[in-house]
């Protein structure tokens, strides 16, 4: 079988009023790249018409793929079901919302054949978001590289290019709880980036809200770093001491002033909220990394497959997750 040099995987979540025009511009540049091509569409339990436009443009061409997964299983999983059926030995990653515009892959390309293994797109500006959202974005990125061991970039997304030998070290990766654009960075190898300014959604509404932000931001800083597990001991070790200063705090207003208003209910209430949110706090770091120790010893597979298209019998038997 001719198998192809180029594999785009494209995750969807009801994107219905965005595949054509992705398609559109997508083909486009296929156009120009110098090695057959295949376009792997994930559809992630889409509640829309995204599955049916989907198979549409994949009986209309043959270089469209697609799986559909079980239920939504989130954005990372996506991404990470692609990667396991891709054949190609250049693979790039992108949204299908074209914030990560199709057009910059020609230059992800040619980084490639330069000899760059991984070559990630790098926001030099975001268009018409909330000022909160790149504030928050700006920080989270520069946090994670201040308190991981992994040179993460900054203004990082997925949207990025791979050679196969790094989706293949990917695809050995056995953990749940996946940051892939964390996980691209561990591998190493040589890595460059492309400059570009992050464009608006062309229609819908944002799939990556507050809430799933938040979790994907948890999840970058638990799987690479073990600073909120000494975060916790520090805490204790300062209640340790505020608690051992305020013993003797008391003691000695106990024998010189006897009659301060410092001793009492008030103290005693301040104390306990200090201890008990220092014990909430560590029991919650403890939590996060306790909840990911019980996801990964369960052993369940990290999606389901509802349905496949254009993807060879016995490569999906052999690509199966564990």
């Amino acid at each position: 079988m001719n198998q192809p040099i180029y594999s785009l995987v494209i995750p969807i979540f009801n994107e219905e009023e965005n595949i054509i025009e992705m398609y559109n511009r997508l083909t486009q540049v296929i156009e120009k790249l110098d090695g057959k091509t295949e376009i792997i569409l994930i559809d992630d339990g889409s509640s829309d018409h995204s599955l049916n436009m989907i198979r549409e443009l994949h009986q209309q061409d043959s270089r469209v793929c697609y799986l559909s997964l079980g239920r939504n299983f989130g954005h990372q999983i996506a991404v990470t079901a692609g990667l396991n059926f891709v054949q190609g030995k250049s693979i790039i990653v992108m949204d299908a919302d074209l914030q990560d515009p199709p057009e910059l892959i020609l230059e992800m390309i040619e980084k490639w054949q330069q000899g760059y293994q991984i070559v990630y797109a790098q926001r030099v500006s975001r268009q018409q978001e909330k000022w909160s959202k790149r504030l928050t974005a700006y920080l989270f990125y520069r946090i994670l590289r201040r308190l991981t061991k992994v040179d993460i970039p900054v203004d990082t997304g997925d949207f990025c290019l791979m050679d196969r030998q790094v989706v293949n070290i990917l695809n050995s990766m056995p953990e749940r709880n996946r940051y892939v654009r964390g996980l691209r960075a561990w591998v190493g190898f040589s890595q460059t980036s492309v400059l570009f300014t992050r464009s608006p959604r062309y229609a819908g509404d944002v799939k990556y809200t507050f809430s799933k932000s938040l979790s994907l931001a948890i999840d970058g800083i638990i799987s690479f770093s073990r600073v909120p597990l000494r975060l916790a001991t520090y805490l204790g070790l300062i209640s340790a001491i505020v608690a051992l200063i305020m013993i003797l705090l008391v003691l000695y207003w106990r024998v010189f002033t006897p009659v301060t208003s410092l001793i009492g209910y008030t103290l005693i209430t301040i104390a306990m909220f200090f201890l008990g949110s220092v014990q909430l706090i560590c029991i919650g770091i403890l939590g996060e990394y306790i909840g990911r120790i019980y996801e990964e010893v369960k052993g369940r597979p990290l999606y389901t497959l509802k349905e496949t298209g254009g993807l060879v019998k016995n490569y999906i038997d052999s690509n199966l997750p564990n």
